[in-house]
């Protein structure tokens, strides 16, 4: 146990270090937000402090559709990042996530990186989160209860990262008989469960796979920001094989405004969609929002402002993006975010073609 403690913080610590310091992002693949055109209008007939972004979010109302995204924890640098994070996200009234917390299952001493979060946010929902990896293991009631404590989180997210399994050194890629026991474990939950990928989208075809499934939301994690499989070549510099499979799958997945549209076409209203995967401005996020996304996530630009300026350059990023998608609602005559789903948009190229090849709904 005490080698796969080392292995687990020591994986974080490279995940934390190459986050903010390497260019892990997509370089070919976008996330064909870009293919989205907005119509302007000269004539808005609303003024600028008029408009209402705040919405609800597990059953908390929250100041805007954003959210910072689940990242990290289980080492001491995450410790302070996370509390760089949740004190701008208390104060700005968003929601946010944590990485993966099977660190603190495997070495208690590491809680503290996790609870640090509802310790400076706790009015906000706070989303606890455990991998697909755990969940083929059995992971017991008592051990998801246990991570769920210590944030006294408002939903349990459990992230798919097949790709980043696949190729990373000591990644473990099983995944069958997942869907069975998920199900037992939404029977047993108390809060929401919300699925979520990390980097290459999710498609309609798992989305009809879980269709019947009482699942809060599906974080899409689309294609076109931070490339897990990019980070994961990084740290394998100097292991051949999985090196070099992972810089082929460096541009592996469903596009982020792609994915958001194979989910609603089959899940339409059913579930909740988090838009998150190269999201870096607030247009983007209008764009995503206009798709159907009912919240967008940010992770990559957030990580790195706590990293290098602290809790007010967080703060100030983060305010920044709401600005922006309060100007986009604006310039398209859009009073709330109700509004602007119902506002003409062009939409052309790649992203035209992928609706129309994969027969994709678009309301």
């Amino acid at each position: 146990m005490a080698e796969r403690k080392n292995l687990t913080e020591d994986r974080k610590i490279d995940h934390i270090k190459l986050a903010v310091s390497q260019d892990v992002e997509f370089k070919r693949k976008t996330t064909l937000l870009e293919c989205i055109e907005f119509i302007h209008m000269p004539l808005p007939e609303l003024n600028l402090d008029e408009i209402l972004i705040s919405t609800e979010f597990l059953t908390k109302k929250i100041s805007a559709p954003i959210m910072i995204a689940g990242m990290t924890g289980g080492t001491r640098e995450a410790y302070k990042l996370n509390k760089i994070m949740a004190k701008a996200a208390q104060r700005l009234n968003i929601p946010m996530g944590v990485g993966s917390q099977r660190a603190m299952l495997e070495n208690s001493s590491l809680i503290d990186s996790y609870k640090v979060v509802r310790t400076n946010a706790p009015d906000i929902p706070i989303i606890a989160n455990i991998g697909v990896s755990q969940i083929i293991r059995d992971i017991g009631k008592n051990q998801i209860e246990k991570i769920i404590n210590v944030l006294n989180a408002d939903a349990l997210a459990i992230h798919l990262n097949p790709l980043q399994e696949a190729v990373q050194p000591e990644g473990e890629p099983f995944y069958a008989g997942f869907i069975e026991k998920l199900a037992r474990i939404i029977d047993n939950l108390e809060i929401p469960l919300i699925l979520k990928e990390t980097g290459a989208g999710f498609s309609k075809e798992s989305a009809e796979m879980i269709k019947d499934l009482d699942i809060y939301a599906i974080d899409i994690g689309g294609a076109g920001g931070t490339s897990f499989s990019k980070i994961e070549a990084l740290r394998a510099k100097n292991e051949y094989i999985k090196h070099h499979v992972a810089k082929t799958f460096e541009e592996w997945g469903i596009p982020t405004a792609a994915s958001i549209l194979e989910v609603k076409t089959i899940l339409g209203n059913k579930v909740r969609v988090i838009a998150t995967g190269g999201i870096r401005d607030g247009l983007m996020a209008a764009k995503a929002l206009r798709l159907g996304a009912d919240l967008v996530g940010y992770a990559l630009p957030v990580i790195r402002a706590a990293y290098y300026g602290g809790e007010e350059a967080v703060y100030n990023l983060l305010s920044r993006y709401i600005m922006e998608i309060k100007v986009a609602l604006f310039l398209t005559g859009s009073r709330n975010i109700n509004d602007l789903r119902s506002k003409p948009i062009v939409i052309t190229g790649r992203l035209k073609d992928w609706i129309e090849q994969r027969k994709l709904l678009l309301s």
